[in-house]
């Protein structure tokens, strides 16, 4: 939580990418970190095979999600990704359904500044700072904004009208058939 109060960006020193969208943005994301930063070191969690053709294995390990099932597993990546002290986490949010418990389980786990990198490979921090960008990321992903964004509104307030319709409707039918059957014997 400190990390998301400060508006400070940590070096690049220890980076721990999570690749929880499409290959091709690690891909076009490493080699500007190399480029930029070419003392950081650069781990990878992934649940693909093979590695990202830019990633360097001479400067960072790659933790694979399969080798981890199971609550012990998992308990024993988050220690040991703690242990090495990570500076910087960037994880994926594509609208992609790929590892989305994972990447979220590693932010809350791993202490490290955050930034989340989206299919169009922009990014940006999660901090104050950014809340502006944050809310219009969340709304995006919701189907909030744009023109989108009314008929989805509308459907979220008539949830309850509706669910309520739909348990009347359930109720006298189920007490409709309750009464025939009493009214058979």
């Amino acid at each position: 939580m400190l990390r998301f109060v400060r508006r400070r960006i940590p070096p690049f020193d220890r980076v721990l990418l999570v690749e929880s969208g499409s290959r091709e943005l690690i891909e076009t994301l490493l080699p500007g970190i190399y480029k930029f930063h070419p003392q950081s070191h650069v781990d990878l969690v992934t649940c693909y095979a093979g590695l990202p053709a830019s990633f360097r294995a001479d400067r960072g390990c790659v933790f694979r999600v399969a080798a981890y099932i199971g609550r012990p597993a998992r308990k024993r990546l988050y220690a040991e990704l703690r242990a090495r002290r990570y500076t910087v986490i960037g994880i994926i949010c594509s609208g992609e359904p790929v590892m989305t418990k994972w990447k979220w389980a590693l932010v809350w786990h791993v202490p490290a500044k955050v930034f989340i990198l989206n299919e169009n490979s922009d990014y940006f921090w999660i901090d104050r700072a950014h809340l502006t960008n944050i809310r219009h990321f969340i709304a995006f992903r919701a189907g909030l904004s744009g023109t989108g964004a009314v008929p989805a509104i509308a459907r979220l307030l008539l949830f309850p009208f509706t669910l309520l319709y739909l348990a009347g409707y359930a109720a006298v039918v189920h007490a409709r058939r309750h009464l025939r059957l009493r009214s058979a014997q």
